[in-house]
């Protein structure tokens, strides 16, 4: 999968996805576009298969045994599920933040964010000067900078999830999802991370899932609301409506919309 540059920053675009566990389709196919240096909120009740969808786009689902995909997942005009393109290419360009705080155990901080980096058989000038970057980039530097050698595991949780987004910087991808980054933070932290992804969206293209309708509606440029339909007793979830953040959370087009971010349903 070629390389973006540094000033590629491709939209993602979803046409007729949809996710299977074994033979069940998880998922009514979605189709949408998420914008270039914007970020897209995924809300949504527990089991509507939003963070299905965010693992389809950089081939993680596929991960879970007897999980597969139907449809594309474009990044610019490639699709990631193509045939030539490897699975560890797609994540290299499209990078994941989890809901837990993972830092690697056995690692000291600044290891945590070089591990990639050496893999990639890059120089140890060229590797200091990255990990630098990258942990300036996560708003975490000020913090670390004199205790780089210890564990990445003495960091607070909120530190932690900085860690994470810094040793997913560190590869230059071209995308960032992030699978509900703050459902395990404090409100400080958690404001922390809202703001650092306000500004990483300069960089790149941002997609997040959360529950947090609040926290969609503060720092979300383009928000879709997936629910769970029951259609001949089959649950699944689908998208019900997708726009501009403002217009979604103050007159969103379906009732259904209306409903659970009025708090009716979900």
């Amino acid at each position: 999968m070629s390389h973006a540059n540094q000033n590629e920053h491709p939209n993602i675009t979803l046409k007729d996805l949809k996710p299977f566990y074994g033979s069940f389709q998880a998922v009514y196919p979605v189709n949408s576009i998420f914008k270039a240096r914007s970020i897209t909120a995924i809300i949504g009740p527990s089991g509507c298969g939003k963070s299905t969808v965010l693992r389809c786009i950089n081939r993680m689902h596929e991960v879970v045994p007897g999980a597969r995909v139907e449809g594309q997942v474009l990044l610019g005009d490639q699709d990631v599920y193509s045939h030539t393109i490897k699975p560890q290419a797609v994540r290299r360009r499209i990078g994941m933040v989890f809901q837990q705080p993972n830092p690697l155990r056995q690692l000291s901080i600044f290891e945590n964010v070089a591990v990639g980096l050496r893999l990639d058989g890059m120089s140890k000038a060229d590797v200091n000067v990255r990990v630098e970057e990258s942990l300036r980039s996560a708003a975490l530097w000020d913090e670390v900078k004199d205790k780089l050698n210890h564990s990445g595991l003495a960091l607070s949780g909120g530190q932690q999830q900085r860690l994470c987004i810094a040793r997913a910087i560190a590869l230059r991808p071209s995308v960032l999802l992030f699978d509900e980054p703050c459902s395990a933070l404090d409100p400080i932290s958690t404001l922390k991370i809202e703001e650092l992804l306000v500004e990483l969206k300069q960089q790149f293209t941002i997609v997040i899932v959360t529950h947090n309708m609040q926290q969609a509606a503060r720092i979300s440029d383009h928000t879709l609301v997936f629910l769970v339909e029951r259609i001949n007793d089959v649950h699944r979830g689908v998208l019900v409506e997708e726009g501009e953040t403002s217009q979604i959370f103050t007159s969103p087009q379906d009732e259904r919309t209306t409903d659970y971010i009025s708090g009716r349903v979900g």
